[in-house]
């Protein structure tokens, strides 16, 4: 992979387990004129000595430094953080869309760790755990403010070993404790099938390496089966983000310009602010992926499907297509990671990811700690949107970059009650995980449904009223949404 091509990023949720956020390249230097604060940096000088004299048993320097290091990033916000030489490995192999591990994606909350979701197919995912569980001990060992990253290292390991999790579940009484058996977790980037004669389906769980290849050939391979295509849903919910130029190469395959702007970049830098545009240059290295896609991607009505395990590179999309129009939106409210993380090398296996700009919407609409908000919310089932419950939001993770606006990055509550957690739990505890694009997924259902100018039943208790309505999508009937009654069991 090109390390040193000036377009190419990771733009990852960062808390979540195998994304990592930008593959940029980049030399650092202490800005001209910006003097060293030498008082502090004598005390820094002071402690270290003190440490190194007085301390119980000796410490290597090098654990010294690197923790030293360690602590100095993790203070500024949740995604920047510094990479030793296991760290940087495990991330090179999460680009590549595999690692080992038991598959979860975890925050911290409260100084424990907090499951966002469980990535499907996956141990973890088999094994039962659910999003709004709390990883107490992993292996027995309490991980009260352990990092996220701390916990990510102590999760992987080699195929095949076990990893012993303590998980508190709320509205249980007793931990529950499971073990796992690692294995190499391999994520598929792109799915995609006819749900019905007309509609298709295209799912993209992560944005990787090879996602836009595996776009070209599913929706070649769709267009094969049906040349006639009246409707194709874009599915990005619970896609935790991955490389920009996936994000942008997505994107561009559906928009029908290529110098049209995806996303823009803000920074303190120059280098920080830039606008990425649609063409070849800033997808694709060499050659084209998108060449020779089918005609009919640029014009087929589209619905965007988001929640809030949607993040990042899936913002971007997100943002994009509904900027320009050319998709409405549907879900829940997106997870609000709009913040560019670049990797600047130390060494030749150490490096420092850190937190450079805000990506903003080609309209110039922040995504940092905001989100997307979806055209129609509609909830996950008939019943509700259960998960929304146990999310965890860029919002509510502790150090947060501020919101364009926001003073100061202080934790805001958002999180919901007790009593609203547990009774998602109760409710979640006996019905099996939804499978996207299978025959029980409401959300797309709805979405097929607004395809055809049928009634789309939106989110309960969301104040839609004042909101106008979507426009119709070409060769769609539109009619306004209505609420419906669950059905009674």
């Amino acid at each position: 992979m090109g390390m040193k091509a000036k377009h190419f990023g990771l733009v990852g949720v960062g808390v979540l387990v195998g994304v990592a956020a930008s593959f940029q390249l980049s030399a650092h230097a202490q800005k001209a004129g910006a003097p060293l604060p030498l008082d502090e940096l004598r005390q820094l000088a002071d402690v270290y000595g003190l440490i190194k004299t007085d301390y119980v048993e000796p410490v290597e320097d090098k654990k010294l430094l690197s923790e030293a290091i360690g602590g100095m990033v993790a203070s500024l916000d949740p995604h920047s953080v510094y990479l030793d030489p296991k760290a940087f490995r495990d991330m090179r192999e999460a680009v590549q869309g595999k690692f080992v591990g038991v598959g979860v994606e975890i925050s911290n909350e409260d100084g424990y760790i907090k499951v966002v979701s469980p990535i499907e197919d996956t141990p973890a995912f088999k094994a039962g755990v659910k999003p709004g569980d709390l990883i107490t001990r992993i292996d027995n060992v309490p991980v009260r403010n352990m990092s996220s990253d701390e916990a990510i290292k102590r999760m992987r390991g080699k195929v095949g070993s076990k990893v012993t999790l303590t998980i508190a579940r709320p509205g249980e009484d007793k931990p529950w404790v499971v073990p796992i058996a690692r294995q190499e977790i391999k994520v598929v980037s792109v799915k995609a099938k006819m749900v019905e004669p007309g509609y298709a389906w295209l799912r993209i769980s992560q944005f990787q390496e090879n996602t836009l290849d595996e776009l070209a050939k599913k929706t070649k391979e769709l267009y094969a089966e049906q040349p006639d295509i009246k409707g194709l849903v874009l599915d990005l919910r619970n896609d935790p983000g991955g490389l920009l130029p996936g994000a942008i190469g997505v994107s561009a395959a559906f928009l029908p310009q290529p110098d049209q702007v995806i996303v823009s970049t803000k920074g303190q830098v120059a280098d920080s602010n830039q606008d990425f545009y649609g063409r070849r240059e800033f997808y694709a290295q060499r050659g084209d992926p998108l060449a020779g896609l089918p005609a009919g991607l640029k014009s087929v009505p589209m619905v965007v499907l988001v929640n809030g395990g949607s993040a990042s590179a899936s913002e971007i999309v997100a943002g994009a297509l509904q900027d320009y129009q050319r998709a409405i939106v549907m879900g829940s409210r997106t997870f609000g990671k709009g913040s560019v993380q670049t990797l600047r090398q130390l060494s030749e296996d150490t490096a420092i990811k850190l937190t450079t700009a805000r990506y903003y919407t080609p309209k110039g609409r922040p995504i940092q700690a905001t989100g997307i908000e979806p055209d129609m919310r509609v909830d996950e089932s008939a019943e509700g949107d259960l998960l929304n419950a146990l999310r965890v939001r860029e919002a509510d993770l502790q150090r947060h970059l501020a919101a364009e606006g926001e003073k100061e990055a202080a934790p805001k509550d958002q999180n919901p009650s007790l009593a609203q957690q547990q009774r998602a739990l109760a409710l979640l505890k006996d019905r099996k995980p939804i499978e996207f694009g299978g025959q029980d997924d409401f959300q797309l259902a709805q979405a097929i449904n607004h395809f055809k100018g049928q009634p789309v039943q939106l989110a309960k208790g969301v104040p839609d009223e004042d909101k106008p309505a979507p426009a119709p999508l070409p060769g769609a009937e539109h009619k306004l949404p209505e609420l419906k009654a669950p059905p009674k069991k």
